[in-house]
């Protein structure tokens, strides 16, 4: 399992000590949640913009639509999570080889129909949100109400993008 990186564990990369109110333990094993958070939801956002681009068939216009609000909504989540990564003290993972290494999801190696990328990305927002839960509880625990709130909205998102593909399918 990848690990977040860090110089030290309770101070910066140019010594300045972190005191925050988390301990260092806790700032580094919620930093790696996130990690895992970042990664999923990088991998989930390459999906959708993929699918935006490449989805064909008589639901078109609504799934490229679709596609692109949930993709372009990713895209912002992603700073966030990075910069509260950042905010604990450690560094963001910013690779596809430390995605790889942290996701538990992986992108498509070709492009499926549409009903395929629909089905897809109901897995993908699930398999976030169940990432997310994870982060929720190490954030809870480190009593983190910043990482807590951002995964809870984090959570609420995922959820309802998965309920409205969902729906697509029935």
């Amino acid at each position: 399992m990848a690990k977040v990186t860090s110089k030290s564990s309770s101070k910066t990369d140019k010594g300045i000590v972190i005191d925050i109110g988390i301990t260092a333990k806790d700032r580094e094993a919620v930093a790696h949640e996130l990690a895992k958070m970042l990664a999923d939801s990088y991998t989930l956002y390459l999906t959708t913009h993929n699918f935006h681009w490449n989805v064909t068939g008589p639901l078109f216009n609504t799934l490229h639509q679709m596609f692109m609000t949930q993709y372009t909504e990713q895209w912002q989540a992603l700073d966030e999570i990075a910069e509260r990564i950042r905010a604990l003290g450690h560094y963001a993972p910013g690779t596809y080889a430390q995605y790889g290494r942290l996701a538990s999801i992986t992108a498509p190696d070709d492009v499926p129909d549409a009903t395929e990328m629909v089905r897809i990305l109901v897995k993908g927002n699930e398999a976030v949100a169940k990432t997310a839960r994870a982060a929720l509880k190490r954030g809870e625990d480190a009593s983190d109400a910043p990482t807590v709130d951002l995964l809870t909205r984090r959570l609420d998102v995922h959820e309802k993008n998965a309920w409205m593909l969902r729906s697509i399918l029935e």
